[in-house]
């Protein structure tokens, strides 16, 4: 699928084209690899040039039953206040990866939290 087939699906375009160029630009520098604690610490640095709004592992709550867990969700970026960011250094995702993504996104587009990317 090309990025023009996904672009009217994107909720935040601009932001979302932005950040996918920073991930574009620390891959051309880094290729692949590397650890994900690698990619992290050179996206934020990317993020930063770039100026892109960006939190690295932010603690996000969870809640079970109306409750508050003590337990919190971390992912690796939220950019612009609204978009999750979730690092991966694999050369695909597995169907795991893709289910624990679309809880995320159910659980966070439930609460008018930010997306995920």
């Amino acid at each position: 699928m090309t990025p023009k087939k996904l672009a009217p699906d994107f909720v935040f375009k601009d932001e979302c084209y932005a950040i996918i160029g920073a991930c574009f630009e620390v891959y051309k520098d880094k290729g692949c690899g590397f650890h994900e604690p690698v990619y992290q610490e050179c996206l934020g640095i990317e993020f930063e040039h770039l100026h892109i709004p960006a939190i690295a592992l932010p603690g996000l709550a969870l809640e079970y039953r109306g409750r508050v867990l003590n337990q919190k969700y971390f992912p690796d970026f939220v950019c612009y206040a609204k978009i999750i960011v979730e690092l991966k250094a694999v050369s695909e995702l597995s169907d795991e990866q893709y289910e624990r993504i679309a809880k995320t996104r159910r659980k966070i587009d439930s609460d008018d939290e930010p997306i995920s990317l």
